[in-house]
């Protein structure tokens, strides 16, 4: 059995099958046939399907940055309408307020003179109470310093004084003086 087994082993060729020369032309032949079926179906079905996914996903791609394009144009034009809108709003508020306080200062400016005519009737008529309050009071105390001078001459020297007569001392007293 020994030596069958060598015979054996002598009839099979020893190492790896692929790299066996006698099968190279056979291994050459299959390796063709299947880098030629791999490279059929790759470029009829596969690459195909692949260049399709890659157009589509351009396309969309494209359309989404054209949308965004728009949408930037229609937000950059929204802006600029708010923009002018709020300066619009702004230039006439302020034309309404610079209105409202020249009207208020023309309201202030009337009653003002309302006021300052009012005040000035006002001390006229007190001016002229007070003047004839110090009228009336000048002529109380005349008619009461005659009395006191009449009062007191009495006492003093025992004789009557009429009120003419007392009134008159009084006169000739202030412009002595």
């Amino acid at each position: 059995m020994a030596a069958a087994t060598e015979e054996t082993v002598g009839h099979e060729p020893s190492g790896l099958p692929q790299l066996d020369v006698e099968t190279y032309p056979g291994q050459l032949f299959w390796l063709v046939i299947t880098f030629g079926l791999l490279f059929v179906l790759l470029s009829r079905v596969t690459l195909p399907r692949i260049a399709g996914s890659i157009a589509a996903r351009k396309n969309r791609i494209e359309g989404d940055l054209g949308a965004a394009e728009r949408s930037r144009k229609d937000a950059s034009n929204a802006l600029a309408e708010y923009e002018a809108a709020l300066a619009q709003a702004r230039n006439k508020a302020l034309t309404l307020a610079d209105e409202n306080r020249k009207r208020i200062v023309g309201e202030i400016e009337v009653l003002k003179k309302e006021a300052d005519a009012k005040a000035q009737e006002a001390m006229g008529k007190a001016e002229a109470r007070i003047a004839a309050e110090v009228t009336r009071a000048e002529g109380n105390i005349r008619s009461a310093a005659a009395e006191a001078a009449a009062s007191i001459v009495e006492r003093l020297f025992g004789v009557p004084v009429s009120g003419d007569e007392a009134i008159a001392a009084v006169d000739g007293g202030k412009k002595a003086r």
